[in-house]
């Protein structure tokens, strides 16, 4: 058992505390495996009515993976990063296709792998600490752990500017865009996590009585700029639209984009379009598992962790280098399903 997630019972729920506060409690494989272990022991039980998850300690309830293992893996033969992989995304399914009442309290950072471990709960509370986002662009990964799945379901072309930005939102945000269910303020989580425990029965009514009207969500007055500049499921005429803006707002996200892997963001709108129209969460998991399984090699992923974070020089050097370098034939390589005997299967 590992030591970096505490695993207990309270009352009638189940908790799942993740404990690795030193690094924003990103998650390792063995933290993986001691989430699904939990689960599927108490998928079984009877005493256990519904699960939470939550953090231990610290600002944040989950900043992603474990990128500098993947990074080093990566550089290798890849076999560790597509194990973490593999039992991530059947973390992520397992708990998206979960029987029993999911909470998750996304109080502080809740990036990359902690969206993939919060979204599929049926209750996400949001607080005035949140700060969402899927930021694998800027590092040469891909919205992954269910993102394809999530973020073209969101309003109009809000996913599309989440996953090519990796803009960070705050809780209101969340809540407005239905990335959370509850808005409540941190100081309520203790009495809300002690009540649910209590009456697991009743979940919905205890995060009503304790939520609180949100901050305007400041999102939304760009959504008709977010939906006009953002249509198109072509990178370069992104680009172009927002170029042709000349407006602050387009200027901003124009050199934010700028920054990204070329690569990415094109995986990234076709892992959108793509999943947006797919109907069942395994598919979803099992095609951006290809898509991990050789990214994680590629150039722009090892680069992107040198430049942000290992030498935090952040002046990664993109291969290929502009969008139009970047053609139909490499995307469609990326996607391509695996053979067989290496594709991704949900836990049986």
């Amino acid at each position: 058992m590992t030591e970096d997630v505490l695993i207990s019972t309270d009352g009638r729920v189940g908790r799942i505390s993740l404990n690795r506060p030193k690094a924003i409690h990103a998650l390792n494989l063995g933290m993986c495996e001691a989430m699904i272990a939990a689960l599927v022991t108490w998928r079984d039980d009877d005493a256990v009515e519904a699960v939470i998850i939550d953090h231990s300690e610290g600002r944040g309830f989950c900043a992603g993976g474990d990128i500098r293992m993947l990074a080093e893996s990566g550089a290798k033969d890849g076999v560790e990063a597509r194990a973490f992989f593999h039992t991530e995304y059947r973390l992520n399914h397992l708990l998206f296709t979960y029987a029993k009442p999911v909470v998750a309290f996304m109080d502080g950072i809740t990036m990359g792998g902690g969206v993939g471990i919060s979204q599929p709960a049926k209750y996400r509370v949001a607080t005035e600490h949140t700060r969402f986002a899927m930021p694998e662009t800027g590092i040469g990964l891909f919205p992954d752990v269910g993102g394809g799945w999530y973020l073209p379901r969101l309003e109009g072309r809000v996913g599309v500017f989440l996953a090519l930005t990796g803009a960070r939102l705050d809780g209101a945000e969340c809540l407005a865009l239905g990335l959370a269910t509850h808005y409540l303020p941190s100081e309520k989580l203790a009495e809300a996590k002690e009540r649910i425990a209590a009456h697991p029965d009743r979940i919905g009514g205890i995060l009503g009585e304790l939520s609180v009207t949100a901050p305007p969500a400041a999102i939304t007055q760009h959504l008709d700029k977010i939906n006009r500049l953002f249509a198109s499921d072509t990178y370069e005429d992104i680009l172009a639209a927002l170029e042709a803006d000349g407006g602050e707002w387009a200027a901003k996200e124009l050199a934010a984009l700028h920054s990204k892997s070329p690569q990415t963001c094109k995986v990234a709108l076709r892992q959108l379009k793509e999943g947006g129209a797919m109907h069942d969460f395994a598919a979803q998991m099992t095609q951006e598992y290809a898509i991990g399984a050789r990214v994680v090699q590629m150039h722009d992923f090892i680069e992107g962790v040198r430049a942000l974070i290992i030498d935090k020089d952040n002046s990664p050097k993109w291969d290929p280098p502009t969008p139009e370098a970047v053609t139909d034939d490499w995307i469609d390589a990326i996607f391509a399903p695996l053979p067989e005997n290496e594709k991704w299967a949900p836990l049986s």
